[in-house]
Protein backbone atom coordinates (compact mmCIF):
# COMPACT_ATOMS: atom_id res chain seq x y z
CA UNK A 1 0.00 0.00 0.00
CA UNK A 2 1.04 3.28 -0.95
CA UNK A 3 0.09 6.72 0.25
CA UNK A 4 0.65 10.45 -0.66
CA UNK A 5 0.17 12.86 2.20
CA UNK A 6 0.20 16.68 1.12
CA UNK A 7 0.50 19.15 3.78
CA UNK A 8 -1.06 22.80 3.68
CA UNK A 9 1.49 24.77 5.65
CA UNK A 10 -0.83 26.05 8.34
CA UNK A 11 1.54 26.37 11.54
CA UNK A 12 -0.23 26.03 14.75
CA UNK A 13 3.24 26.35 17.05
CA UNK A 14 4.97 27.20 20.77
CA UNK A 15 7.41 29.98 20.36
CA UNK A 16 10.13 27.25 21.37
CA UNK A 17 9.11 25.53 18.39
CA UNK A 18 8.45 28.46 15.68
CA UNK A 19 11.81 29.52 16.86
CA UNK A 20 13.57 26.11 16.31
CA UNK A 21 12.00 26.21 12.71
CA UNK A 22 13.40 29.68 12.16
CA UNK A 23 16.80 28.70 13.18
CA UNK A 24 16.79 25.88 10.69
CA UNK A 25 15.74 27.57 8.17
CA UNK A 26 17.72 30.15 8.17
CA UNK A 27 20.89 28.46 8.50
CA UNK A 28 19.98 26.25 5.71
CA UNK A 29 19.88 29.95 3.57
CA UNK A 30 23.20 30.92 5.18
CA UNK A 31 21.89 33.35 7.47
CA UNK A 32 23.36 33.88 10.72
CA UNK A 33 21.65 35.63 14.03
CA UNK A 34 21.25 39.21 13.74
CA UNK A 35 21.61 42.03 16.63
CA UNK A 36 18.86 44.61 16.53
CA UNK A 37 20.39 47.96 15.12
CA UNK A 38 18.97 50.88 15.51
CA UNK A 39 18.09 52.47 12.20
CA UNK A 40 18.83 56.20 12.48
CA UNK A 41 20.63 56.82 9.00
CA UNK A 42 21.07 59.37 7.16
CA UNK A 43 18.59 59.69 3.66
CA UNK A 44 20.82 59.15 0.48
CA UNK A 45 22.25 56.56 -1.92
CA UNK A 46 22.65 53.91 0.55
CA UNK A 47 19.12 54.18 1.55
CA UNK A 48 17.83 51.53 3.54
CA UNK A 49 14.47 49.65 2.02
CA UNK A 50 12.18 48.22 4.43
CA UNK A 51 9.44 45.70 3.21
CA UNK A 52 6.95 44.01 5.74
CA UNK A 53 5.13 40.74 4.66
CA UNK A 54 2.48 38.74 6.21
CA UNK A 55 3.46 35.10 6.62
CA UNK A 56 0.38 33.59 4.14
CA UNK A 57 -1.30 30.32 5.59
CA UNK A 58 0.51 30.85 8.81
CA UNK A 59 -0.47 31.15 12.36
CA UNK A 60 0.72 31.12 15.43
CA UNK A 61 -1.51 30.16 18.04
CA UNK A 62 0.15 29.80 22.04
CA UNK A 63 -0.27 32.06 24.75
CA UNK A 64 3.67 31.06 25.12
CA UNK A 65 4.71 33.84 22.06
CA UNK A 66 4.13 37.09 23.78
CA UNK A 67 3.27 39.76 21.48
CA UNK A 68 6.81 41.44 21.50
CA UNK A 69 9.19 38.66 20.50
CA UNK A 70 11.26 38.84 17.59
CA UNK A 71 13.28 36.89 16.14
CA UNK A 72 16.54 38.46 13.59
CA UNK A 73 18.46 37.02 11.17
CA UNK A 74 20.57 38.77 8.30
CA UNK A 75 22.62 37.45 5.24
CA UNK A 76 24.67 39.67 3.06
CA UNK A 77 23.21 43.12 4.43
CA UNK A 78 19.70 41.70 4.80
CA UNK A 79 18.06 41.06 8.13
CA UNK A 80 14.76 39.58 8.01
CA UNK A 81 12.88 39.84 11.52
CA UNK A 82 9.68 37.30 12.51
CA UNK A 83 7.47 38.88 14.85
CA UNK A 84 3.98 38.86 15.96
CA UNK A 85 1.63 41.86 16.40
CA UNK A 86 -1.14 42.73 18.70
CA UNK A 87 -3.66 40.51 17.53
CA UNK A 88 -1.47 37.55 17.45
CA UNK A 89 -0.96 37.82 13.78
CA UNK A 90 2.55 36.27 12.78
CA UNK A 91 4.57 38.79 10.02
CA UNK A 92 8.26 39.46 9.06
CA UNK A 93 10.12 42.69 8.18
CA UNK A 94 12.71 42.62 5.62
CA UNK A 95 15.26 45.24 5.54
CA UNK A 96 18.56 46.05 3.43
CA UNK A 97 20.33 48.80 2.18
CA UNK A 98 20.75 48.98 -1.78
CA UNK A 99 18.46 46.13 -2.16
CA UNK A 100 14.93 46.91 -4.31
CA UNK A 101 11.81 46.30 -2.67
CA UNK A 102 10.72 43.36 -5.00
CA UNK A 103 13.91 42.18 -3.90
CA UNK A 104 13.97 42.42 -0.12
CA UNK A 105 9.97 40.80 -0.82
CA UNK A 106 11.39 37.73 -2.54
CA UNK A 107 13.96 37.17 -0.03
CA UNK A 108 11.44 36.82 2.81
CA UNK A 109 9.13 34.84 0.88
CA UNK A 110 12.02 32.58 0.26
CA UNK A 111 12.96 32.77 3.91
CA UNK A 112 9.34 32.38 4.90
CA UNK A 113 8.34 29.62 2.67
CA UNK A 114 11.67 27.57 4.04
CA UNK A 115 10.23 28.12 8.05
CA UNK A 116 6.91 27.09 7.07
CA UNK A 117 8.55 23.70 5.43
CA UNK A 118 11.12 23.24 8.25
CA UNK A 119 8.46 23.77 10.89
CA UNK A 120 6.04 21.28 9.35
CA UNK A 121 8.69 18.38 8.52
CA UNK A 122 9.84 18.58 12.10
CA UNK A 123 6.10 17.69 13.37
CA UNK A 124 5.27 15.15 10.70
CA UNK A 125 8.70 13.44 11.74
CA UNK A 126 8.03 13.95 15.20
CA UNK A 127 4.24 12.22 14.64
CA UNK A 128 6.04 9.82 12.79
CA UNK A 129 8.29 8.62 15.80
CA UNK A 130 5.55 8.54 18.24
CA UNK A 131 3.21 6.38 15.76
CA UNK A 132 6.50 4.29 15.14
CA UNK A 133 6.56 5.15 11.65
CA UNK A 134 10.42 4.55 9.70
CA UNK A 135 11.30 6.64 7.00
CA UNK A 136 12.80 3.95 4.48
CA UNK A 137 13.99 6.76 2.08
CA UNK A 138 13.90 10.75 1.49
CA UNK A 139 15.24 13.16 -1.16
CA UNK A 140 15.01 16.63 -1.79
CA UNK A 141 14.06 17.53 -5.82
CA UNK A 142 15.10 20.93 -7.02
CA UNK A 143 12.29 22.99 -6.09
CA UNK A 144 13.16 21.95 -2.49
CA UNK A 145 9.97 19.77 -2.23
CA UNK A 146 10.68 16.54 0.13
CA UNK A 147 10.13 13.52 -1.14
CA UNK A 148 9.47 10.77 1.79
CA UNK A 149 8.89 6.87 1.63
CA UNK A 150 8.00 5.70 5.00
CA UNK A 151 6.75 2.04 6.45
CA UNK A 152 5.11 0.97 9.34
CA UNK A 153 5.13 -2.54 10.31
CA UNK A 154 2.06 -4.03 12.43
CA UNK A 155 2.34 -6.68 14.88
Amino acid sequence: MSAVCILAPVVMASWPGFSAAVTAAAVSLGYTAAVEVQENRVSGTNATARVNLEMNNSEIVTSQLGRDQRISVSRSGVTVTFSRDARGKAGLCVTGTGYTSETLEAIGQELSQRVVQKYVYQRLMDEMRERQYMVVSQEVDENQAIHMRIRHWEN
